[in-house]
């Protein structure tokens, strides 16, 4: 577990792979299993549990919630609501990354294909050999388990060090790039980490590692059976010495939460550094304007965290600050998407605004209007004259009041995805083979980069063009110019995404990315 309490490690989700190239699949009917899958999708994924009394014993859930089971004979069941005895595993690793799995209770091995599945094998043979393709989504913190310090892009040394107390900031988001069966860490400069440490553009046979599992807990075997480890006082990641992993070797991907920088009407950043009060007084982004937002899963509200841990709550006459330790009623606050700007409102039901000093309160009843829009025009005696019509919701110098409803609308950018993978219901986003247009469900996934402009995200395709919305409802990825894609972060770990048309995307029956949705389901929500 981390040590600053922001997140947890992730429950370690997969494809098994047999000798055939076929995933083990749990079928929705009878419980069945078998391995006849061609690609990962929601039948094909298995979470890993393990057993607390014993460490080495492994439970596998099916995407229905029950476990893969062995009896005495060797018969494959899945359909036990709880892990009984039949089915203990153990998970017996091979030099090239494969599994073997063990029944714990009868000492026998699991393998097969098809729909001829057993665990009554005595020795590990190619039948019994499974690879392992995570299906957790590839954007996540790294914990080094036995330093229980985070690793980051240390961009001046040109090295990935092990020495953050917290994951803060893009520099702390690692990307696992899955190729035939080996992954690869990729920073967010985009350069692949080397198994002497160094930070490169390609990707090689020196950047590509075997994930295997000790523990709970994963290692990184590189091509010539050394693992990665943290060296030296700031903990360089590199491969170390050891062929057999030790408690140094271990790691934990935890949830990488998004990170945030809010600006003000007044153009200026919201901050803590002034202390505990939330001021947007700030003209640079750094880690006192960056703020990490969790969102309740029960209640959909985020909650914004410092880099200090505390979050944001509301206290007496309204005023923001940033003295809450613990998550309650008042550091909870609805998000209004408004295209371009959000709205915050505190849980005392006033939006968030900025005062004159900067200072955040929640004090506004509504969001207005310009004001030209919400008040009558009045023509006052004033010292100059005036002939013509000036707009005032277009000139910064008018002798009318500036726009009204400014003060409770915030420019917010997420700053920690550089780089953007999408995995919705289905499977991830990936390009489509013949065409311009985009999956949504595929086992595999494309690495996008996410442009902010201005309160939107432009999307940018690894070929170098644009997504865009066709006529016909179509996501396209081979756009000449950029187009406006909008954010809105709805639920734990997911979001919606709506295009300029005003359209949400979403993944078809047929698995087609479309910018056609009106509402936002479970076809229009992305992990990302």
């Amino acid at each position: 577990m981390p040590t600053n309490g922001i997140n947890r490690a992730l429950k370690l989700q997969f494809g098994l792979i047999n000798y055939e190239n076929r995933y083990l699949t749990a079928e929705a009917f009878g419980f069945k299993v078998n391995a006849s899958g061609t690609s990962m999708k929601k039948k094909q994924i298995w979470t890993l549990e393990q057993d607390e009394q014993d460490g080495q014993v492994v439970f596998l859930r099916s995407h229905l919630g029950r476990y893969l089971a062995s009896d005495k004979d060797g018969k494959i069941t899945c359909g036990a609501e709880r892990p009984d005895p039949d089915c203990h595993f153990l998970i017996v690793a091979q030099s090239d990354g494969r599994w073997a799995l063990q029944s714990e209770t009868y000492m026998r091995y699991f393998g097969g294909s098809a729909d001829y599945l057993s665990c009554f094998s005595q020795v590990i043979g190619e039948q019994e050999l499974w690879a392992v393709h995570l299906a957790l989504h590839p954007q996540a913190s790294l914990l080094s388990v036995a330093r229980k310090r985070y690793a980051h892009l240390s961009a001046s040394d040109g090295e990935i060090s092990v020495d953050s107390n917290i994951p803060w900031g893009v520099d702390s988001l690692v990307t696992l790039v899955y190729l035939d069966g080996k992954y690869s860490l990729k920073t967010c400069d985009n350069r692949f980490l080397s198994n002497d440490g160094k930070l490169v553009k390609e990707n090689t046979n020196t950047t590509c590692f075997t994930l295997e599992l000790k523990s709970g807990k994963l290692t990184f075997k590189d091509s010539d059976g050394k693992y990665l480890t943290p060296v030296g006082p700031t903990g360089t990641l590199r491969s170390g010495r050891c062929s057999k992993p030790g408690k140094d070797e271990l790691f934990d991907l935890e949830e990488s939460h998004p990170q945030v920088v809010f600006q003000a009407a007044n153009k200026r950043f919201v901050s803590v550094k002034q202390g505990v009060s939330i001021s947007a007084n700030q003209d640079a982004e750094t880690d006192m304007e960056t703020f990490q937002m969790e969102i309740d899963k029960e209640s959909k509200k985020s909650m914004f965290r410092t880099n200090g841990g505390s979050y944001w709550t509301l206290v007496t006459h309204g005023e923001i600050q940033s003295t809450a330790t613990e998550v309650e009623v008042n550091t909870m606050f609805d998000i209004e998407w408004r295209e371009h700007r959000v709205a915050l409102k505190a849980s005392n039901g006033k939006y968030v605004c900025t005062k004159k000093n900067g200072q955040l309160s929640a004090v506004s009843d509504t969001v207005g209007k310009c004001f030209h829009e919400s008040q009558a025009l009045c023509v006052c005696v004033c010292v100059c004259v005036c002939i013509a019509f000036v707009d005032p919701c277009k000139t910064s110098d008018s002798i009318y009041p500036p726009m009204a409803g400014d003060d409770e609308l915030f420019l917010m950018k997420l700053i920690n995805r550089p780089m953007l993978i999408l995995r919705g219901e289905n499977g991830f986003v990936c390009h489509h083979k013949n065409s311009n247009t985009l999956d949504a469900n595929r086992s595999v996934y494309d690495i996008f980069s996410l442009i902010f402009n201005d309160g939107a995200y432009i999307i940018k395709s690894v070929i170098g063009k644009f997504w865009y919305i066709s006529i016909n409802g179509l996501v396209c990825s081979d756009g000449e110019k950029p187009e406006d894609f909008f954010l809105e972060f709805l639920e734990h770990g997911r979001i919606a995404i709506k295009g300029s048309n005003g359209k949400y995307l979403r993944g078809d029956q047929g698995g087609t990315l479309m910018g056609d949705g009106t509402s936002v389901d479970a076809s229009s929500l992305w992990e990302y």
